[in-house]
């Protein structure tokens, strides 16, 4: 469980977030991104290119501010530590398109060459610490 039941709730019936990681000098550096969960982790699916990707290679600590869609813009915050997946990516990136279906993105018909030609990796968030604001 992430959090409290509340909480926990929370970050399964939503589907945006804002990630943030640390650069080397110290400054944090945040993104949107989706996410789907995968037990009481959560996936993202990224290029390893990208800063967060980087960043989190170095020092794994990270915060995921998840969202509502409206206001009142109730959050969950996800403190934790990440790992970053380089195989079997098809089902972790298949959750994230998942939770993501009914905003109009769709998966990639061949899935396994959009993941391969876009170098993608799985973050995967392990939390230690839950916190927010639900009205």
């Amino acid at each position: 469980m992430l959090g409290n039941e509340q909480q926990d709730a929370f970050v399964t019936a939503h589907r945006w977030a804002v990630i943030t990681t640390l650069r080397q000098n110290g400054q944090p550096s945040s993104s949107v991104v989706a996410y789907a969960r995968d037990g009481d982790e959560l996936v993202i699916s990224t290029p390893e290119g990208r800063l967060k990707t980087r960043t989190l290679l170095r020092d794994p600590r990270l915060t995921v501010c998840i969202i509502s869609n409206a206001e009142p813009f109730n959050y969950v915050t996800v403190e934790g530590r990440a790992t970053i997946q380089r195989d079997d990516l098809i089902e972790p990136t298949r959750a994230v398109f998942a939770n993501i279906a009914d905003t109009g993105y769709q998966q990639p018909a061949d899935l396994g060459k959009w993941i391969v030609d876009d170098h993608r990796v799985i973050i995967r968030v392990s939390a230690e610490r839950v916190h927010g604001v639900i009205r």
